[in-house]
């Protein structure tokens, strides 16, 4: 069955700069030399140097002075039953099946199908037992799509609706299931909308409204007593215009991260469902896909940090302890010119991806993207500082990223 959502979403992702009426010159120079434009979203400079070290002309890289964060605290909260990686700790069941993607059209039916498949091989129960393992009847459970780079390489509605099916089937109430990103105009523009999802609240941590004063308009969405704290790193240069166009994508700027509301008191449990795509060397799969997006004030924190939020973000509470399921969108994969959508690396992959384990998820992850770009002949790092960030949520006990530790089973159609 051709999916019905092939022609409702077709239009061109609606950029940042056009969100906040500049143009790229003029957004560029607003936000300063610490941020760059990747596919319409405001990213901090890409991880080249994600490990700590930096590169000068003529010198050997110098490693920085570590920066101190807050995940000690983190880890020092109690961890929940039901915390990650959860019962299935290293394992990844990939489905594939080509008939999901034919000449550009999704097939609704077949992508259902492999929910179902990969859910029940993943837990080695039926779908009600499976939701019965991971989740409850009175949950407030939020589905993390991944709306960037909509419509070529986002998390298909097709994918989402199935989870949707599967959780109301199960007997958990519509209006306890929250779809939710950061950015309400991206969630829009993906076509995740009260017209596609009827009865299904859709949720954003953050518009882009500011009033006179350079008060945003969501601060209130944001928790003051939850918070991912990076000493001495600022979202603020001290150049008033510059700070002001900052703030009205970030909310708030200096030390100080905090979570979305939604994440820390609204939602009891979450599924992931990030897309197949890369930044770079690295990936912009599962842990990116929570780390980026469930708090503000995160431009200042890619150049210095960027692969090590994605662990301690994980590393959170309301993250570590709520994460129950992880599913990449694979159907259609995107290998390079990334994160963000760039129509001459996408290919169409077929593959839906199933984890409680989001560190094996992503593990599973770099090593296909890798073997993508190697086949492609893209320019190829295998520096440790792609996936160290990774082990180093093994060492926490988050996950499981050692390959010779990580069990990946296909399920072909």
């Amino acid at each position: 069955m051709e999916s019905q959502y092939t022609s409702e979403y077709t239009s061109e992702y609606t950029s940042m700069e056009e969100v906040l009426g500049l143009d790229r010159r003029q957004f560029l120079q607003g936000l300063g030399a610490c941020s760059v434009v990747a596919g319409g979203l405001v990213l901090g400079v890409p991880p080249r140097y994600a490990d700590g070290q930096e590169k000068k002309k003529g010198k050997a890289a110098r490693p920085r002075p570590k920066i101190e964060t807050n995940i000690d605290e983190f880890m020092k909260v109690p961890r929940a039953k039901c915390a990650i990686p959860g019962p299935f700790p290293g394992t990844v069941v990939k489905v594939i099946d080509p008939a999901s993607l034919q000449e550009g059209k999704f097939d609704s039916a077949v992508v259902a199908d492999m929910v179902e498949r990969g859910i029940t091989r993943l837990t080695g129960k039926n779908m009600k037992d499976s939701f019965a393992l991971l989740l409850k009847p009175d949950d407030v459970v939020g589905l993390k799509v991944n709306p960037v780079g909509a419509p070529l390489i986002n998390t298909r509605l097709e994918v989402t609706e199935a989870v949707v099916r599967w959780l109301i089937d199960s007997g958990l109430p519509k209006e306890n299931i929250i779809i939710w990103d950061r950015f309400d105009v991206s969630l829009e523009k993906a076509g995740y909308t009260k017209n596609n999802f009827p009865g299904i609240r859709i949720e954003a941590l953050q518009g882009f409204v500011t009033d006179e004063k350079g008060r945003h308009a969501s601060e209130s969405r944001f928790d003051r007593e939850a918070y991912y704290f990076a000493k001495g790193v600022l979202g603020t240069t001290g150049n008033e215009k510059r700070d002001s166009t900052y703030l009205k994508q970030h909310v708030f700027n200096k030390e100080y991260s905090y979570f979305g509301k939604l994440v820390t008191k609204k939602l009891t449990k979450i599924i992931n469902l990030p897309a197949f795509k890369n930044t770079g060397n690295g990936v912009s799969m599962a842990t990116k896909n929570l780390a980026y997006a469930a708090l503000c004030n995160v431009g200042r924190l890619h150049r210095p940090l960027f692969f090590r939020v994605c662990t301690e973000v994980l590393a959170a509470p309301w993250i570590r302890d709520k994460l129950v399921l992880n599913i990449l969108d694979g159907l259609r994969a995107q290998y390079d010119g990334g994160p963000g959508k760039n129509a001459q690396f996408v290919y169409d992959n077929h593959s839906l991806y199933f984890a409680t384990d989001p560190f094996a998820l992503d593990m599973v992850g770099h090593r296909e993207l890798l073997a993508k770009r190697k086949k492609m002949k893209v320019k190829v790092s295998e520096n440790p500082r792609y996936t160290s960030y990774l082990h180093a949520g093994e060492k926490l006990g988050l996950g499981i990223a050692d390959p010779d530790r990580i069990t990946l089973v296909e399920v072909t159609a």
